[in-house]
């Protein structure tokens, strides 16, 4: 497991990570004892760096973390986690002060931690990014020892290259995977001369990259992968990347072909994000053991070629490209 630098924090986190939605919910029924068992994999396997959120699971995500903590010992791991979305709707008068606060002491007892290592606001409205008095409510809470960095999880490019016009912003996490390449044009550059660390979410598309599905594959009804097909319960960017499932499905069966030997899809699709050196992280989540530690066998790939780079580039701008290019 290769590290990298975590924008201007002082730290270096492994480049794979661990994003800690799966286990929270909303991805089917995944009980505790294979997300203990999942966490403690990925940790094993050279894993430094777990995202999660105060929504995942109202909290079941954060207290899970906490108990594989307490099992482990030892060193900890760099721990992000979210606020924000526990709103009844989200509008900028409801990241006040109070509010953040409250979000904030919630997770701090749930991770059982005296300081939070990374609060990152959970995809907040566009306009929220022309307030500076929110991001100086953060600062507060910096100051007062609750928060080590703040951060922001966006949902649109717009929104990352607005975040990072504050100097507290120390990292943005965003899509990025080869279905949604439109961050790597202008974001990037952007992001590295700002030092600002960037997280990759959703990097297999919520699952189409593995090259596991097909047409005719069912998902539990708890499972946003059916019950947000169509963006019913949160930014329909957030499953699939937005790319329609049929066409996804198309493209996959294109890139199959370009991964060679015994290596994955998901670890082909992993590795070609980690092709870019803006990212300082990549956040697979991961339901069993075996998830955990294929995600992070990812990290000891040869680089791909610059052919296979120009191939799958291809693939997005004929098939993906049109979907979701200038939506996000």
């Amino acid at each position: 497991m290769q590290s990298r630098k975590f924008g201007r924090t002082g730290r270096s986190v492994s480049e794979i990570g661990f994003g800690a939605w799966a286990i929270g919910a909303a991805w089917g029924e995944v009980n505790d004892d294979d997300a203990v068992a999942a966490l403690h994999a990925a940790l094993d396997a050279g894993v430094t760096f777990l995202d999660t959120a105060d929504v995942y699971g109202d909290g079941r995500s954060e207290k899970l973390i906490a108990r594989v903590m307490k099992e482990r010992g030892g060193e900890r791991p760099f721990i992000a986690t979210k606020a924000g979305r526990r709103l009844p709707a989200q509008t900028v008068e409801g990241y006040s002060l109070e509010n953040l606060t409250g979000w904030i002491d919630r997770s701090l007892k749930y991770l059982e931690v005296d300081t939070l290592d990374l609060v990152q606001l959970h995809c907040p409205p566009t306009d929220l990014y022309y307030h500076p008095e929110v991001f100086e409510r953060l600062d507060r809470l910096v100051a007062q020892g609750k928060i080590r960095n703040y951060g922001v999880s966006v949902e649109r490019v717009e929104e990352a290259l607005k975040a990072m016009e504050y100097p507290g912003v120390v990292s943005v996490q965003i899509i990025f995977n080869a279905f949604r390449q439109r961050p790597a044009e202008l974001f990037f550059d952007q992001a590295k001369k700002n030092d600002v660390a960037i997280i990759a979410r959703v990097p297999l598309a919520s699952g189409l990259l593995s090259g596991k599905f097909k047409a005719d594959t069912k998902f539990e009804t708890t499972d946003h992968r059916l019950f947000n097909r169509n963006g019913e319960a949160f930014d329909v960017g957030e499953t699939f990347s937005g790319v329609p499932y049929e066409v996804g499905l198309a493209a996959v069966e294109r890139i199959r072909p370009l991964v060679s030997g015994d290596t994955t899809m998901a670890k082909f699709a992993l590795r070609w994000i980690l092709m870019f050196d803006a990212v300082s992280v990549v956040i697979p989540g991961a339901r069993n053991p075996a998830q955990a530690v294929s995600n992070a066998e990812a990290a000891a790939l040869a680089p791909l070629s610059a052919e296979l780079m120009s191939k799958v580039k291809a693939i997005y701008d004929q098939d993906i490209k049109p979907y979701v290019h200038q939506r996000w």
